[in-house]
């Protein structure tokens, strides 16, 4: 993580960190509904096409990475990648992991999913998960 790097608060409310990954800070969304992934590239853009290409990349890479690593460890029948930003200006990716018997499926989550904060004992099974894929945060 850069020195310069700082978690938008409703980021920092919303979401548990997990770790990091070469782009950026990997969160998870506090809600057991939903395996949702939030990924917050280390960077002062606002936009996908700021980027520069590399970075990009490096990006997608992550994403895709995150996708596979849902899909493996929570057996989802749908992976949701979104880029929003309309109330977060803060550049991140969303990598949801989505069931069809979930609250919302087929809906969107943003704006309609229930509130259903994760146990201590479902995150330290999340976080054990993490393990072979993130680097803890602050490392």
């Amino acid at each position: 993580m850069t020195q310069d790097f700082i978690l938008n608060p409703q980021l920092q409310q919303d979401c548990i960190q997990l770790g990091e990954l070469t782009s950026g800070l990997v969160l998870l969304m506090n809600n057991q509904h939903f395996p949702w992934i939030i990924l917050v590239p280390f960077t002062e853009h606002t936009e996908l096409h700021q980027l520069e290409r590399h970075t990009q990349q490096a990006l997608m890479d992550d994403i895709s990475q995150i996708g596979e690593w849902l899909q493996t460890n929570f057996h989802t029948d749908k992976i949701n990648t979104a880029a929003i930003g309309n109330i977060v200006s803060q550049l991140h990716v969303h990598v949801i992991g989505r069931y069809k018997t979930d609250p919302c499926w087929p809906g969107v989550v943003w704006g309609n999913a229930p509130a259903a904060p994760y146990s201590e004992r479902q995150l330290a099974d999340i976080q054990a998960k993490t393990l072979s894929l993130f680097r803890p945060a602050g490392e």
